[in-house]
């Protein structure tokens, strides 16, 4: 007996110091991970360049690392320079209000009024086309190279030979050469990171020849905004005046209807700067050098007069860039045997600059980020989740509280909205620009799944920094946000149960909004919003708010029909409808339900699913796979499709799903994914591109790897997502859990 005890005591004793013995894992080399994924073209890829930006600005580069060949490019492909504060109104001669758009709609005994149309011919109507076109995204200016022969003629694409562009992302640089005319040209373009400016060196003999330098033009704004709002057409539609030049730097002003804005052009040496048209400048050293640097700031303000020193501000991107790759949050897959390992970690390290470029500004993003202009340039609310939220499971929660700031200041007007709208708390809107005027849609007023949106951006951010002062900053805008969910809800007094809707169009935007109720995904939402508003409370040592403990006490269950979640509750016959259409199987019209955002998986994924039933949903997500038209989903269905995968300890088919190949599911060179939707002509089937790049694509992967890579409250294994198997070694360091 003493003896058994005196073993387990030298044991005691031996298993703490073996453990102190045993050497820590090596940290991830984050230089060699991020190195391995620089990506390289030596072809103008039409469809996929490659873009530098700092989240408020970004520029979009062809193969000449500038704006030099835009004819080269697809007519999605707007070679622009977009900041997150450019936004223009054309001129409203005829005082169109928002309140010209609304319509009275019979809610339960009450008369509210919405930004409706009934079906999308109204869109035309004047006022509906002001309000929706304004304001919108426009492109600050084209940097070109001014490259010219010895005989004097500027250089043709064809004439370049030898391209080749790498992106370096550890540096944040953007590394171009060619030769044209047996002369080597190269050009390296960043843009800095606490100025909207950007830093172009260009590199070759041509330049002390005379032959080489830049051109700096302005455009218009058309009237067709989507995807290229440049317009080079009407030059006495817009102004631009000189206010300084001398032999190294020009100052200018832009006028654009009311809109106003800045631009310095200045040179690390003595330059001309020759007007060669309306809006346009050519740049060239007057010195016999083969190397010179030229940075473009861009402004809403004039208060800056002078740009720092050109080495200091190439110097200031690479910090920057080496410091956010070397913070935050990393997964390696370096070590795995699966062959899907290398495409995997290249769309998270793409994905992870891409983000970073487009969507970490100080306004929620649009969906084509930068890059283009979708929907006139505005965001849309329901999706900055898609967008940002990855950003604090990545460790890097800074980044997200740079849009977060738009709420604060729009919250104000939310409550407006929510009072107008016969609830109380605070009502957040779909589609607006940084005014925040929901713009008049079939749909727009309807959607009510952007309404959580601050609660669960706020409880990432906590989770990531664990401050009281994070409790202190966003305390009113997730309690108001709260009170509104408590009282967007309607008490059922026949059942004694609180209903979502009508009227409400769900997140699958396929169901008629006076008619349905109780959707899946937004009621499962509204729970958690709830449920998380209420630890808040508790963290700052408040009470539980009791109209909030009522709601989630009565709040109706997520709806079902023969073992299935349906999407919503008003649509019962729902998956035997969907199987009778066969639409999946060739089928393209509006009549097909089972299309769109299966959003109602997200109630057990992106959510974590306190009220779901694991079988009725595991069994939901065979029948999804079985019988969706998965031809017609968006970039964020698959990461969707993957965390509901993860949570159901199904790592094999999370892996599936982000590495499907699907039309919208397209991780191109540069890491962007393209949009398209599913035509029937003639009776073919076919995609038509819309556009080159959908970022909610990129930020759904890293969020969905967040969960597989770090998992949840209460998980126990460290990397869920990820099939024990042998062949996947994950190395994660700095990724946090979700709720």
């Amino acid at each position: 007996m003493h003896r058994a005890l005196l073993s387990l005591a030298l044991l005691s004793l031996l298993v703490p110091a073996f453990a102190e013995d045993s050497p820590p894992a090596a940290p991830i080399d984050r230089h060699a991970l991020v190195s391995r994924h620089h990506p390289t073209l030596t072809r103008i890829d039409p469809a996929s360049p490659f873009m530098v930006g700092n989240g408020n600005i970004a520029f979009t580069a062809d193969i000449t690392g500038l704006q030099t060949f835009q004819e080269q490019y697809s007519q999605l492909v707007p070679l622009m320079t977009q900041a997150q504060w450019a936004w223009h109104s054309f001129p409203n001669p005829g005082g169109y209000t928002y309140e010209s758009s609304l319509v009275p709609i019979d809610i339960r005994g009450t008369t509210l009024r919405y930004p409706w149309l009934h079906d999308w011919s109204q869109a035309s109507r004047p006022n509906i086309a002001w309000l929706r076109e304004n304001p919108h995204r426009f492109s600050l200016g084209r940097l070109s190279l001014l490259l010219r022969s010895a005989d004097g003629e500027e250089a043709r694409f064809e004439q370049l030979r030898g391209t080749s562009q790498t992106l370096d992302l550890w540096r944040g640089a953007l590394l171009s050469r060619f030769e044209f005319e047996n002369e080597e040209v190269r050009v390296e373009t960043r843009m800095h990171p606490d100025l909207d400016m950007l830093i172009v060196t260009l590199r070759g003999a041509a330049i002390a020849a005379g032959r080489l330098g830049v051109t700096l033009r302005f455009p218009g704004v058309a009237t067709q905004l989507n995807p290229d709002p440049a317009d080079w057409s009407h030059p006495k539609r817009h102004r631009t005046s000189i206010r300084h030049r001398d032999t190294r730097t020009l100052s200018l002003e832009r006028n654009v209807d009311s809109t106003r804005y800045y631009a310095i052009a200045a040179a690390d040496c003595d330059v001309t700067f020759t007007e060669r048209g309306p809006h346009a400048y050519d740049i060239l050293p007057t010195a016999r050098q083969d190397v010179m640097t030229v940075m473009i700031l861009f402004s809403p303000d004039s208060s800056r007069t002078d740009l720092p020193d050109s080495a200091n501000a190439r110097n200031a991107v690479t910090d920057h860039w080496q410091r956010y790759w070397s913070a935050g949050g990393m997964v390696d897959l370096s070590g795995s045997t699966d062959p899907r390992a290398t495409e995997l970690e290249r769309r998270i390290v793409l994905s992870q600059y891409l983000m970073a470029v487009n969507a970490s500004g100080s306004l929620p993003p649009q969906e084509e980020g930068l890059f283009s202009n979708s929907w006139n340039g505005k965001f849309h609310l329901e999706m900055h989740l898609w967008h940002a939220a990855h950003f604090a499971a990545w460790g890097r929660s800074q980044l997200l509280e740079r849009s977060m700031g738009w709420y604060q200041q729009q919250l104000p007007a939310a409550k407006a909205r929510a009072r107008d709208m016969g609830v109380r708390g605070a009502w957040w809107p779909k589609m607006v620009g940084p005014e925040g005027r929901e713009s008049p849609s079939t749909i727009n007023p309807f959607i009510m799944w952007q309404q959580p949106h601050p609660i669960f951006l706020a409880e990432l951010i906590y989770r990531d920094q664990h401050r009281p002062a994070t409790l202190q900053r966003y305390r009113e805008l997730v309690f108001e946000t709260a009170e509104m969910l408590a009282s967007a809800v309607h008490l059922d007094t026949k059942h004694d149960r609180y209903v979502l809707g009508p009227p409400i169009i769900p997140a699958q935007e396929v169901f008629p909004p006076l008619s349905t109720f109780n959707p899946a995904f937004e009621l499962e939402y509204f729970r958690f919003g709830l449920e998380t508003a209420q630890r808040w409370r508790e963290r700052l040592g408040a009470q539980r708010e009791p109209h909030w403990d009522k709601v989630l006490a009565k709040l109706s269950p997520l709806p079902q029909q023969d073992g299935l979640y349906l999407p919503t509750e008003s649509s019962p016959q729902f998956w035997s409808e969907a199987r009778a259409q066969r639409c999946s199987t060739g089928r393209t019209d509006a009549q097909c339900l089972n299309r769109d955002h299966p959003s109602f998986l997200g109630a057990l994924g992106l959510l974590p699913g306190t009220s779901v039933d694991r079988d009725v949903m595991r069994r939901t997500l065979r029948t999804v796979e079985s019988d969706w038209d998965l031809r017609q989903t968006w970039g964020w269905d698959h990461p969707l499709m993957a965390m509901t995968a993860t949570r159901l300890r199904e790592p094999e088919k999370a892996l599936q799903f982000l590495l499907t190949d699907s039309a919208n599911f397209q991780f191109g060179q540069a890491g962007m994914t393209p949009r398209a939707h599913l035509e029937t002509n003639a009776g073919t089937v076919k995609y038509q591109r819309v556009a080159e790049t959908y970022f909610p694509s990129n930020g759904g992967l890293l969020l969905a790897v967040a969960l597989m890579a770090a998992g949840w409250d209460g998980e126990e294994s460290p990397t869920p997502g990820f099939p024990e198997n042998g062949k996947w070694k994950v190395k994660v360091e700095g990724v946090r859990s979700l709720p």
